[in-house]
């Protein structure tokens, strides 16, 4: 079974910046739209911003517009979420996921559509 693989999650301060990757060694991920999501303790899973596997087209929650940048590298089999201006309520353990030929607009594919899931990296944003 395909396994997505996170990581880069950490301890950071307020105002920092951490770059969540999500790979694999077993499959192609080109052709599928990859989300990442988080999940707060006590909260539910929430997207916070997919790609699309054909035209790079993006999608962002509106908690993360501005800060937060996802990207891919097909050539690396990469996804990317790169976060900046980091606040406390931004910790969270994410995740990321992978939905086949998934359509990222105008919402990001629903928490069911997707083939398959990482175990997820915990970011922690505290003085």
């Amino acid at each position: 079974q395909l396994q997505l693989v996170e990581s880069g999650g950490g301890l950071v301060q307020p105002g920092g910046s951490l770059r969540l990757s999500c790979t694999t060694s077993q499959y192609t991920l080109e052709y599928y739209a990859i989300t990442w999501f988080r999940q707060a303790p006590g909260k539910e899973r929430e997207a916070v911003s997919c790609i699309s596997s054909t035209d790079g087209a993006t999608n962002y929650a509106d908690s993360v517009k501005g800060r937060f940048t996802i990207s891919r590298d097909n050539a690396r089999n990469t996804a990317y979420l790169q976060m900046d201006s980091l606040k406390p309520e931004d910790t969270a353990v994410y995740y990321c996921a992978a939905d086949l030929w998934g359509a990222v607009e105008p919402d990001c594919p629903a928490l069911g559509e997707y083939d398959y899931w990482g175990q997820g990296t915990q970011v922690t944003v505290s003085s």
